[in-house]
């Protein structure tokens, strides 16, 4: 039986765990940008899943909600790994280094964009055309962010060409992760998944930033950003997410990434003080709008299957009074 059958059957309880993903992966490259200037990005990737790893696996042992992984399934694990952490995050933390928060950020929000079409050619998801026009105009909003004034990119090509291997990688993790959730439970999938992350990073770390790593003496601010990339990037962002899309589906889960520029902007304005231009403004509004669109099929289909429901009822409560008259 999937693991979403097992949560209460509310379709906006499954849009809030959306957005909350979103809103936490936004952050993180608020905090990793704090971090980076510390520790290199394996160094950073590294612990990270360590950390998140040890409270995800604490929380299974003391509330029992450990389940067995078959042995089938194991390939299936390694590649969700291979694509997401380990690929996905070598893409984001490099590319950070090179592109400021919200351009990153902004570069990660075309996702979903490509989720659709692999969610189409591979996984056989429908994408209605609202869901597309929404893409298409949050994308609109995506530019928006990307280009100055006379069309000159605001990242380096570098930065940018590490960011897109960040997007590729998400696309195949959305495609795999779909398939594990009608075994296994989200938090199952994602202790698994930071754990074996974490023995990937791990010879990456020994043989390149090792000795950078005992040079540092860390402080409140580094310490803090790496328990919150931890805690909320890689424990809540992947738990919600990974519940939304089996409820949601690929598609319709992958559109609200584009969410996370939008978040990634506000707070990089508020704690590293990015600046925040009219163009960004011009840019958040159109992704948002974006985001809108894409699920107002979603909605209408809600609101015919809910009317549906009470004509059923009140049929039903016809048919049962003109039986009792009859009686």
């Amino acid at each position: 039986m999937p693991y979403a059958s097992n949560v209460r059957n509310s379709l906006p309880v499954y849009y809030l765990f959306a957005v909350l993903s979103m809103l936490f992966w936004g952050l993180t490259f608020v905090w990793f940008t704090i971090a980076v200037k510390y520790y290199e990005p394996i160094t950073i990737i590294f612990i990270r899943l360590v950390l998140s790893s040890a409270l995800l696996f604490s929380y299974m042992y003391v509330f029992r909600k450990n389940e067995p992984i078959q042995k089938s399934d194991f390939k299936w694990f390694a590649l969700l790994t291979i694509s997401q952490p380990f690929m996905y995050f070598l893409g984001e933390s490099f590319g950070l280094k090179f592109v400021s928060p919200t351009i990153s950020s902004a570069i990660i929000a075309t996702i979903p964009l490509f989720a659709s079409i692999a969610a189409v050619l591979f996984v056989r998801e429908k994408a209605g055309w609202l869901t597309w026009i929404g893409i298409l105009v949050s994308i609109i909003g995506i530019i928006f962010m990307l280009v100055n004034r006379d069309f000159s990119l605001t990242a380096s090509p570098k930065g940018v060409a590490l960011l897109l291997l960040a997007v590729f990688s998400a696309v195949v993790y959305s495609a795999l992760v779909k398939r594990l959730t009608h075994k296994y439970s989200a938090l199952t999938i994602i202790s698994y998944q930071n754990l074996l992350g974490a023995f990937y990073f791990l010879p990456l770390f020994l043989i390149f930033d090792f000795k950078h790593f005992i040079q540092v003496i860390p402080n409140r601010e580094l310490v803090l950003a790496i328990l919150q990339l931890a805690f909320f990037g890689s424990c809540l962002a992947y738990l919600f997410f990974i519940m939304a899309v089996a409820k949601l589906g690929m598609v319709k889960t992958n559109i609200f990434s584009n969410l996370i520029p939008v978040f990634t902007a506000i707070f990089a304005y508020f704690v590293i003080h990015e600046i925040f231009t009219a163009q960004k403004v011009v840019g958040v509004m159109l992704v948002v709008s974006g985001i809108m669109v894409s699920q107002l099929q979603t909605v209408f289909q809600l609101i015919k299957r809910e009317h549906n429901k009470i004509q059923l009822i009140k049929r039903e409560h016809n048919k049962n009074r003109i039986n009792k008259t009859e009686i």
